[in-house]
């Protein structure tokens, strides 16, 4: 049976227990020391970003000894990524274990068919959509819907994967729709309208299992090739009325699926003959990509927020800290140097914050992220120019 590695902690502190040992458990970290909270985590592997900073066990998320091994003693278990089976996490809900977030909350991160059933249920504003069982209903669909859609699989999908643009005509996309079909075995994949939207927004915020929410602003995400590029935190000219709108839809779903922890619900902004709308288009319930801004841009970090939230502690301010902060996403190049690399950016310009983690470079793969900060209100754009020529610096598209 998978054992933690020797561990030593503050008498009287509490222990979370993070299922999974990816970028995300590694940066809750941090603020688990400042805090005085243990951290113990589920990795895959020895070598995955977390397990090289915190006191870890070895072992798949679906593998109920390694879970179990991992939460003992804890007084919380938490995760970095939503791939732990329903069975599982009831088992443990039903031995008394804190869950958070439980079960019946994760399930719509974890099926966007579970999700999108919910939200239609609580009238929250999504694309239109519907489960198609074969290429036929793919077709009506897209059909009914200006001649293109968005197929995705309900499980698994991310940065892009498990998402297939259709339209009229396109043989070789419907071709590989019938594959996906038949790699379902007949259980139904969900279709979207491809949707005419503005810019795509994303609203996080935090919640403990005593009700206490707290919002950090609403920010822009820029998307290239499926993966986020980069985050413009605050979201540069948004509307009052769309940002209060977007703020009521995340608490609204925060509150009736039961989350813990933090969440962060993404979406579009779409014109409206009374205004532009938001529309939900996916959930995650756990720090999110979208919020790494908040590291150096906040008072307090989401990954901070997300063990104060589990722990069911008071929840920190989320104010800015300066009137804009820029996130770029590091992604893997063709060289695996990325130490001499930093120390020319950090050089270059010292008021660009590094973030790297410990993950092999591999072509694509996010591997760290930059931030840069500042209260110019009109220096939106050479924050942008900064951080982008960082993260391009880091990834070797850029050599000066």
């Amino acid at each position: 049976m998978p054992s933690p590695a020797v561990e030593t902690q503050s008498p009287g502190f509490p222990t979370v227990a993070v299922v999974g040992g990816g970028q995300l458990a590694r940066m809750l970290v941090p603020p688990a020391v400042a805090l005085g909270v243990h951290l113990r985590v589920l990795a895959e592997d020895a070598a995955d970003s977390a397990a090289l900073v915190a006191a870890h066990a070895v072992g798949r998320a679906d593998d109920e000894a390694a879970v179990r091994a991992v939460a003992d003693g804890a007084a919380v278990v938490t995760f970095d990524h939503e791939h732990v089976p329903q069975p599982l996490l009831a088992a443990l809900e039903a031995d008394g274990l804190a869950v958070r977030p439980g079960a019946a909350a994760l399930l719509h991160a974890q099926d966007k068919l579970a999700m999108r059933r919910r939200l239609a249920a609580l009238d929250v504003p999504v694309p239109a959509w519907a489960e198609v069982g074969d290429v036929t209903a793919l077709d009506d669909f897209v059909a009914a819907h200006e001649g293109g859609a968005v197929l995705k699989t309900p499980r698994g999908g991310y940065d892009g994967k498990g998402v297939l643009v259709v339209r009229d005509g396109d043989a070789e996309a419907r071709a590989t729709a019938a594959s996906w079909f038949e790699r379902a075995g007949g259980a139904p994949l969900l279709v979207e309208e491809l949707v005419p939207f503005t810019r795509e927004l994303a609203v996080l915020l935090a919640r403990s299992p005593s009700g206490q929410a707290a919002l950090w602003p609403v920010v822009e995400t820029v998307q290239e090739a499926g993966v986020c590029r980069e985050v413009l935190a605050p979201a540069p000219g948004l509307d009052d009325d769309l940002a209060g709108e977007a703020a009521h839809v995340a608490l609204r779903v925060a509150g009736e699926l039961g989350v813990t922890g933090v969440l962060a619900v993404e979406g579009f902004e779409v014109p409206g003959p009374h205004g532009p709308r938001f529309l939900v288009n996916e959930l995650a319930m756990r720090p999110h990509n979208s919020g790494h801004w908040t590291i150096d841009g906040s008072t307090t970090s989401q990954f901070e927020q997300h063990l104060r939230a589990v722990l069911d502690l008071p929840l920190g301010d989320t104010r800015a800290r300066t009137r804009w902060t820029v996130m770029a996403n590091v992604l893997g190049g063709e060289h695996p140097d990325l130490y001499r690399a930093y120390l020319h950016v950090m050089a270059r310009d010292p008021g660009v914050k590094v973030h790297l983690y410990g993950k092999a470079v591999r072509p694509g793969r996010k591997i760290g992220h930059v931030t840069v900060s500042g209260d110019d209100p009109d220096g939106l754009d050479a924050l942008r120019e900064r951080a982008r020529h960082a993260a391009d610096y880091i990834t070797g598209t850029v050599t000066e």
